[in-house]
């Protein structure tokens, strides 16, 4: 089959790979129809690649038909439409029976010290081949994939597989008070999806953005939004009566624009060797902390910071006075897909489109131009922010 396939640092191609096969009796073979690129799949593109193998198949947010299930799965049957949670758990431990299906104890990577094992993710969460390809292997398909309807498109649901729960979770995290402002920081497809559900559930919503093609898109929403820059938290000071907002959403994550210092050390750990590399993330600060910081700083006084976006150093300095002087509480972590499904798929079913699901890809093409398309995606160009490949 074809699949596109992680060959170095912003170096991708689609390639010939063997087809999946059964190998446990709760697999299923999934025939992918519509499969995503999303900002997490940039992070491995670039600065995780230290953990990534050459020929390593990408993509976690997939949907397709089902064309095989192991002897034990009996939940699904060929034919049967599903999405994809890019989380891989088992529904039945611990952690999966208590809303952690990201923390699945069956799952963990445990030689990484990591949580559940993910889908085309690098070896910190098992190396276990991706989405964006013609068929895609699901183990723990008893418990995983999301069954859907035959007459909706696929953009309706697609979604689900990953940044419209994650954004969702974002959003609870955050406890917004009723009647309270939710600051959304970055508007990629989560912070877009995130700025939605937070005006959905009746809060006050500003989105900080420097791209002007977002900032448009989320206006299209109902979404105030304003530039990023030095003045970030005055002026959302400015907009909510001296204090701030309640709550700020991190949508960014470890690439954020204007940190200089994180974006000399992920340059610098780019050029080690990989077993060096590692070794400098687990012992260094590489992030990107731009955004994260003024989060901090534009949160209102006993105001909550919650963080849907990805960070990968485990030494990233941390304003630690201001937070506890502020009283500020963070909430953050990978999205329990299956936690939030049930919840979601209504909302995405609606006529009305409440979320507008159908209103966040601005690209489709081919999986053959998938790498054009995360070079394109990465750079921001042509008003990217949502690219859909079709294999």
């Amino acid at each position: 089959m074809k699949a596109l396939t992680w060959q170095g640092k912003r170096s991708v191609s689609v390639e010939d790979v063997p087809d999946p096969r059964i190998e446990d009796a709760s697999d299923a073979i999934v025939r992918i129809t519509s499969t995503a690129i999303c900002g997490s799949d940039l992070h491995l593109y670039e600065v995780l690649g230290p953990y990534m193998h050459k020929g390593d198949v990408l993509g976690h947010e997939p949907m397709g038909i089902v064309e095989e299930v192991g002897s034990s799965v009996t939940n699904l049957k060929p034919g049967d439409r599903v999405v994809i949670p890019f989380n891989i758990s088992c529904g039945h431990c611990w952690m999966c029976n208590n809303g952690l299906q990201s923390q699945c104890e069956t799952t963990q990577v445990h030689e990484q010290g990591t949580g559940a094992a993910l889908f085309g993710f690098s070896e910190l969460y098992g190396s276990v081949p991706g989405g964006q390809a013609e068929y895609l292997r699901v183990p723990h398909a008893d418990y995983g994939p999301v069954k859907v309807g035959s007459e909706l498109p696929d953009e309706r649901y697609l979604y689900l597989s990953d940044i419209l729960p994650t954004a969702w979770q974002g959003v609870q995290y955050a406890d917004v008070p009723d009647g309270g402002t939710l600051a959304v920081f970055g508007l990629g497809p989560v912070g877009q999806f995130a700025s939605r559900i937070g005006k959905h559930l009746g809060h006050r919503v500003i989105a900080v953005e420097p791209v002007a093609e977002r900032r448009a898109m989320a206006e299209r929403h109902g979404i105030e939004t304003i530039e990023f820059s030095k003045e970030t938290g005055d002026v959302l000071r400015e907009m909510t009566n001296g204090r701030g907002p309640d709550a700020v959403l991190d949508a960014v994550g470890m690439e954020s624009h204007g940190s200089p210092v994180g974006a000399f050390a992920q340059h610098a750990v780019g050029l080690l060797p990989d077993a060096l590399a590692k070794k400098a993330m687990e012992t260094a600060g590489v992030d990107r902390l731009n955004v994260l910081h003024a989060a901090i700083d534009s949160v209102r006084r006993g105001g909550t910071v919650s963080l849907s976006g990805v960070y990968g150093g485990t030494a990233s300095p941390m304003p630690l006075l201001t937070m506890f002087d502020k009283q500020i509480q963070t909430r953050m972590g990978q999205c329990n897909v299956r936690r939030w499904t049930d919840q979601l798929l209504p909302i995405v079913e609606d006529p009305s489109d409440p979320l507008g699901v159908m209103d966040l890809k601005t690209h489709e093409v081919p999986l053959s131009e998938a790498p054009g398309a995360y070079s394109m995606f990465q750079k921001k160009q042509d008003g990217c922010i949502k690219v859909v490949l079709k294999p």
